[in-house]
């Protein structure tokens, strides 16, 4: 076989003072790196606090330019199915095809102008993995990307559908990080949600990403009203 696949799992915590380090979820991933210069991600997320529960299940595939090519996603929210969507980046143009018991069928197309920066899918790695669309080579920095979500919701709860966000992401620079699965040089980022993602600012969200091409999610956690963290637990590559 001529693909290369890299499999982990990472955990999910509070920082909340009544939670403080209790496991609240969980994230089961695989990217496999195609010989044609294609990437595969699939991903299994477990959110158990706070409730609703939220069970997703997505595969996002991106061509050899790094650009989003398809995204599946099946959603349960508080163990009833909440929705299943496939999303398909086009010529100028993303399109969907959902189905949910609150949206029933549904088909959409959004036309745009301009660049993308990629889609966002939720899954914890899916956001380390992002961040291999910023320009390393002007050192520390800031910029506002653009992407195009299945759900604005911050734990993206809700029936996939298109939607558009535009979200500050900050290069902070390099720093040797150690965790469960290891230690690694890592690139150090923070999503800034000045333009109110979903209608509420995001809080302010940390991560260290592997300093290779793999762009692996190793650490973080986001502040504000969320208090959270996520740690790299098991790693295969």
């Amino acid at each position: 076989m001529r693909h290369r696949t890299v499999r982990g799992r990472i955990r999910y915590t509070s920082k909340k003072p009544e939670l403080l380090d209790r496991e609240r979820g969980r994230e089961w991933f695989a990217f496999t790196h195609h010989g044609d210069g294609t990437t595969t991600l699939r991903a299994q997320c477990e959110i158990e606090e706070p409730e609703p529960t939220v069970l997703r299940d997505v595969i996002y595939s991106l061509d050899a330019q790094g650009r989003p090519m398809d995204l599946h996603v099946r959603l349960t929210v508080g163990d009833a199915f909440m929705g299943s969507g496939w999303l398909r980046h086009g010529d100028r143009f993303v399109e969907c095809e959902s189905h949910g018991p609150s949206i029933g069928r549904l088909s959409q197309r959004v036309d745009y102008a301009g660049a993308l920066d990629g889609f966002g899918t939720h899954p914890i790695v899916g956001d380390g993995y992002l961040t291999r669309c910023m320009d390393l080579s002007k050192g520390p920095h800031r910029r506002t990307l653009r992407v195009f979500l299945p759900s604005p919701d911050h734990r993206g709860a809700t029936p996939p559908m298109i939607a558009e966000v535009k979200i500050d992401l900050e290069y902070l620079g390099e720093e040797r990080v150690a965790v469960a699965a290891g230690s690694f040089d890592c690139r150090r980022f923070r999503f800034v949600d000045e333009a109110a993602m979903g209608g509420t600012p995001h809080p302010p969200y940390d991560m260290w990403v592997t300093a290779d091409d793999d762009a692996l999610f190793v650490q973080g956690g986001v502040g504000g009203y969320m208090q959270t963290w996520y740690e790299l637990v098991e790693l295969q590559r």
